[in-house]
């Protein structure tokens, strides 16, 4: 099984060598991957706009670029975003971007992309949230054709493209993974004709999960494709939001169980998410680490 980390933005606090230390550490204690969470902005809650997840001055460093300064210091642990909100962007900036991690890092990327849910983020970017689910399946195809076709000519009714070229390609070419994130059926079905993989941040229970895969898998044999080589990563549990979730990361024994059940639904993957691991009380860079360093032990003599 791989074991995941979604970096804790929080740990900038401890300024540039806390965020650095952590993603070293991180890479030492033995775990496969690191995924960023990426929002730009946030909004208030005001007249019209419903409140998000999430308080909109929560810190969150920008994906990418911190990805780029993590793989600077590591050279084995593979980087990732779960999920960059990819129709806000422009694709082929993305491409580009994406593109040249690959190459700094060493062919260490894996591009985690999803449609988002909070339009005032779209608004402040100058980007349409109601045509989002269309123009994140021109991206994905798109920014296939950046990283392996020599001569870029792309019909799309979103990103038309005409003879246009982009270099250098990305070690891992077209093959570079771009897995999926999101549980809507039109997300299922991304998945299943377009992606690598899929990032299932909130799987809650055995049943639902089970159909969730068997959705994305029946929609990748009418897509002609292998269902079987599609990747399943299940977050073990998202940031709480009350006073029994908080204590969950603190618990090892029960994050251990967690991710047991997930092995067992077919995850191949599994993300720990650090910063509910700060908010359950290691509120350190060091005590991350020691936390980290101790439920990766007991996954690791679980499941392997």
């Amino acid at each position: 099984m791989k074991l995941t980390v979604e970096f804790p933005s929080v740990s900038y606090r401890e300024g540039p060598q806390g965020v650095l230390r952590l993603a070293k550490a991180l890479e030492q204690i033995g775990y496969d991957h690191i995924d960023m969470f990426d929002h730009v902005v946030m909004g208030y809650p005001i007249a019209g706009r419903p409140p998000g997840p999430y308080t909109p001055t929560m810190p969150i460093l920008e994906a990418l670029m911190t990805l780029s300064a993590i793989a600077a210091v590591t050279s084995r642990v593979t980087l990732g975003t779960e999920v960059l909100v990819l129709p806000q962007r422009h694709p082929t900036l993305v491409a580009k971007q994406v593109s040249t991690l690959d190459t700094l890092s060493g062919g260490r990327v894996r591009l985690g992309v999803g449609v988002g849910w909070q339009e005032s983020e779209y608004e402040a970017l100058g980007e349409d949230f109601h045509s989002r689910g269309a123009r994140m399946d021109d991206a994905i195809r798109l920014l296939r054709a950046w990283w392996s076709d020599a001569q870029v000519d792309f019909k799309s009714e979103h990103y038309p493209m005409t003879a246009m070229a982009m270099e250098p390609k990305p070690p891992q070419g077209r093959r570079l993974p771009i897995w999926v994130g999101g549980r809507s059926e039109r997300a299922l079905r991304r998945v299943g004709e377009l992606g690598d993989g899929w990032l299932g941040s909130q799987v809650s229970d055995a049943a639902s999960a089970r159909r969730d895969i068997a959705t994305i898998r029946r929609f990748a044999e009418a897509a002609g494709r292998d269902p079987g080589a599609i990747g399943l990563q299940s977050m073990v549990a998202s940031p709480p939001k009350d006073a029994e979730g908080k204590r969950f990361y603190a618990e090892h024994d029960r994050v251990v169980a967690r991710v047991v059940d997930l092995k067992a639904l077919g995850f191949e993957w599994v993300a720990l998410n650090a910063t509910a691991i700060f908010q359950a009380g290691a509120r350190s860079v060091d005590a991350m680490i020691d936390a980290l360093g101790a439920l990766h032990t007991k996954i690791r003599g679980a499941v392997g």
